[in-house]
């Protein structure tokens, strides 16, 4: 159930198999106040339909240009649009960064991006297996790389970035969807699950309760009726997974709480009152977790923006969950 908009790379392979024409644009070099990251892409078929962005609107419209001549001529180009190029600056890149796109046709052509390559990069992708498409611009070699193939490749699996390497290399980075681990079926959880896959989340559910857990409340939906602590055990948490616990009641959320504590999840947040969270230090200091493991928990949770409803909450939540995630 990943959001649309992170289906890029199967679009294009989807448009260039119905005969539409497909090619990849990606973003693979920044420097300054650029609007989107090493790695970002938009896909453009040969009827100039778009998914995705290299520059949130900015050069698209000339990118597009340069892609449909692309599948013209069958050959990939460099791009670069920086506030002093008068193409860019008229298309509003006014941020006073540059950016610098590769723009490939799909399929045919000895420069082309083949199809079995983007193939086994979606299979890739729809089995949540870490890969990195690697491409040499000087000599329009790619390749795709799994963890533990490439010293400099691991760097940028770990640390989540594609990027140029000093060899001449673009390594673009394909990790498995960041994993939100949700406890708890109440109204908060209905739109944080929403917000969590709008920004590449992959969520699950938790709630023994089927009352509260049920397929009406949260149409489509993962949601485990195991106990918390079970359920989490099952999905092995890693350094890719956040973890909220919702219920504040002590049966169902210490049980996931203590797991997620001796797990390497990157987020712990739990909702509560500072009274009630108080409660949880003393009973978790007393099961033998120490000062700085029971630091880890963000609580109450969420970003103190004021928040009132459970929408609003949701969105505080979310926005901790990345401040923690980004910084």
């Amino acid at each position: 159930m990943s959001a649309t908009h992170d289906q890029i790379p199967e679009a294009a392979l989807a448009w260039h198999r119905q005969g539409r024409g497909a090619a990849l644009a990606t973003v693979i070099e920044t420097w300054g106040s650029a609007p989107r990251q090493s790695g970002s892409q938009l896909a453009i078929s040969g009827d100039g339909e778009m998914l995705g962005s290299v520059s949130g609107g900015c050069v698209e419209g000339a990118v597009v240009t340069e892609a449909l001549d692309a599948l013209a001529d069958r050959k990939p180009r460099l791009l670069t649009f920086g506030v002093s190029d008068e193409t860019a600056f008229a298309a509003g890149l006014a941020c006073g960064g540059t950016i610098r796109i590769l723009v490939e046709p799909v399929g045919e052509g000895d420069m082309a991006l083949p199809e079995p390559l983007l193939a086994a990069l979606t299979d890739a992708r729809a089995a949540s297996r870490a890969v990195a498409l690697v491409t040499t611009p000087a000599s329009w070699e790619r390749r795709l790389l799994h963890p533990g193939e490439d010293p400099a490749t691991d760097a940028r699996f770990r640390s989540d970035r594609s990027g140029m390497e000093e060899d001449g290399r673009f390594i673009a980075i394909h990790n498995p969807p960041l994993r939100l681990i949700v406890i708890g079926a109440v109204h908060i959880a209905q739109p944080l699950l929403q917000i969590a896959r709008t920004c590449g989340y992959a969520p699950t559910l938790i709630d023994p309760r089927a009352a509260f857990g049920s397929e009406a409340r949260f149409p489509g939906e993962t949601i485990l009726d195991d106990w918390p602590d079970e359920a989490l055990a099952a999905l092995k948490p890693d350094a890719r997974t956040a973890i909220v616990t919702l219920t504040h009641d002590p049966k169902l959320d210490d049980p996931a709480i203590r797991l997620a504590l001796n797990s390497p999840a990157f987020y712990l947040g739990a909702l509560g009152s500072k009274k009630t969270h108080a409660k949880r230090v003393e009973r978790l200091a007393a099961a033998g977790f120490t000062p700085q493991q029971i630091a880890r928990i963000h609580a109450p949770v969420g970003l103190d923006i004021g928040a009132r409803t459970p929408a609003e909450i949701a969105v505080a939540i979310l926005a901790q969950i990345t401040e923690t995630l980004r910084k």
